[in-house]
């Protein structure tokens, strides 16, 4: 099976950095996999890609070693199969709040005896190789985002779940169920404060954290302060700030 290149990346004891997928554009991702990124997330939570266009960008991410993640709309069994199916390599599932519902996605994403996951890897063999399903437990990554209150409170115990690969901090959805204001940069002591709880308890569980951020400047002092895994910037981000250029025209 294809091995994951972040695992290979985290073992000689890098970081791994990211790059945020939100429009539903298969030339969009396969430039942007080309450019260097070791992983790329399409979000279909808040992102506009639907089932075929999530397909045709994974496709798309393919024609280079950049890993396919995707950031399934819930924790929804049939979602987290079928990206898995059409071959991401990672899934990160939202609102993560307690060990019960890391159970059920953790479960939705492993063959049994560890899960419940169906068998029909049709574009992942493709993707991953004839013995996929021999290696895909050990393979693909389960990353729960934690984004609450609520979450941060059950965080050892949601850690704890065996067959889970990574606690991936979300910091708008967790300043909102603190009461706080929404922003584009990591700088409130208690956030700061979030981000260090949810690297000590994915090391304290032996698992990797990962952090999302809207520009580089946050993701290198994210990985300063230990997170294994950062999304650096989102690919309309990067085409709002292209497209900044028109100003030298007025």
């Amino acid at each position: 099976m294809r091995p994951n290149k972040l695992k290979q990346i985290w073992a000689s004891g890098k970081a791994s950095v990211d790059c945020w997928l939100m429009l539903p554009s298969a030339i969009a991702a396969e430039q942007l996999a080309h450019q260097g990124w070791d992983s790329l997330t399409i979000d279909q939570e808040h992102g506009q890609a639907d089932h075929a266009g999530m397909v045709q960008m994974l496709t798309a991410i393919s024609t280079t070693d950049a890993v396919p993640i995707v950031r399934v709309k819930w924790n929804d069994p049939g979602d987290i199969m079928r990206a898995l199916d059409s071959g991401a390599y990672g899934v990160i599932c939202p609102m993560i709040e307690t060990r019960e519902q890391c159970e059920a996605f953790v479960g939705a994403s492993r063959y049994a005896p560890m899960g419940y996951r169906s068998f029909g890897p049709r574009r992942a063999t493709i993707y991953g190789g004839d013995d996929y399903s021999d290696h895909a437990n050990d393979t693909v990554l389960t990353i729960a985002q934690i984004e609450t209150v609520k979450g941060l409170k059950n965080i050892d115990a949601i850690a704890s779940v065996p067959g889970l690969d990574m606690l991936y901090l979300g910091p708008n959805d967790m300043r909102l169920t603190m009461g706080m204001k929404t922003s584009p940069r990591i700088t409130e002591p208690e956030i700061i404060a979030v981000c260090e709880q949810v690297v000590a308890a994915a090391k304290r569980a032996g698992i990797r954290s990962g952090m999302f951020c809207t520009n580089v400047e946050d993701a290198q002092k994210m990985i300063a302060l230990g997170f294994d895994h950062v999304t650096a910037i989102l690919d309309d981000v990067l085409l709002a700030a292209g497209a900044g250029m028109r100003k030298q025209f007025v």
